[in-house]
């Protein structure tokens, strides 16, 4: 895995207080000190070489690292977010997950005028991949009692986007420690569906073997810039 503290790294590091908007436990919260909840760490590279080639292929990879903790009855969670369109176009970026440690639940959601259209639910363990297609929004609970860290390739001018979570008070859906339940402030939220994580041999994605490896055959990265041209891509994904 990549070792990132060796080279002096410092993270990101989203405080309770950065997700007072998004939290369940509204009872817990007013009375919660302003704690740590998880660590970003951006643009890493495990060489020079290594992030030239990156940048010249407009991506990103970063590491996220979630400790095991209750927030009240909920499980630690992201702030989760949306992403912007690819400029020309009306799609959005998507973006690509590997665990690589601990376990992971990905809530995908889909918005639609009247509220969310779909949601989609992976849970995945060490090793496992997950593509966030184009069009959902996404959260990342760890819902075990281990730490789970977690590794993303996504576009390098990707900014993403949080307020429309953020005015929904969370996800359509929440994790608690009594199970699932729907977030009363969309008008619309269908059933949650499971799904599974990918394995696609033909973009380089396979169980247990990391995906920083990729560096060095950025070309099988490039449906993150050109989602466009890779349609059949997230077929698979919303089919697995």
């Amino acid at each position: 895995m990549l070792d990132f503290r060796s080279k002096g790294v410092k993270p990101g590091i989203r405080m309770l207080s950065d997700m007072k908007d998004v939290i369940y436990d509204r009872d817990w919260l007013s009375g919660a000190k302003n704690i740590e909840l998880y660590y970003m760490y951006r643009e890493l590279s495990l060489s020079k070489k290594d992030a030239i080639a990156m940048k010249e292929h407009g991506l990103r990879y970063d590491i996220t690292v979630i400790p095991p903790q209750m927030l009240g009855c909920e499980f630690v969670k992201t702030a989760g977010h949306y992403h912007p369109f690819v400029p020309g176009t009306k799609i959005t970026f998507p973006e690509i997950y590997e665990v690589l440690s601990g376990e992971a639940n990905y809530i995908l959601q889909k918005p639609d005028r009247e509220g969310i259209e779909d949601v989609i639910l992976i849970r995945a363990v060490a090793g496992d991949k997950v593509i966030i297609p184009p069009g959902y929004g996404h959260l990342t609970i760890n819902s075990s009692n281990k730490v789970l860290k977690m590794a993303n390739w996504v576009a390098r001018d990707f900014e993403s986007i949080y307020h429309p979570i953020k005015e929904k008070c969370g996800g359509a859906y929440f994790i608690l420690d009594k199970g699932i339940v729907k977030n009363p402030r969309y008008e619309h939220v269908p059933e949650i569906k499971l799904l599974g994580p990918v394995n696609l041999k033909e973009i380089g994605l396979e169980k247990n073997k990391e995906m920083y490896g990729l560096v060095h055959d950025l070309k099988k990265l490039e449906f993150l810039t050109k989602p466009h041209e890779y349609g059949w891509v997230f077929e698979e994904v919303l089919d697995s």
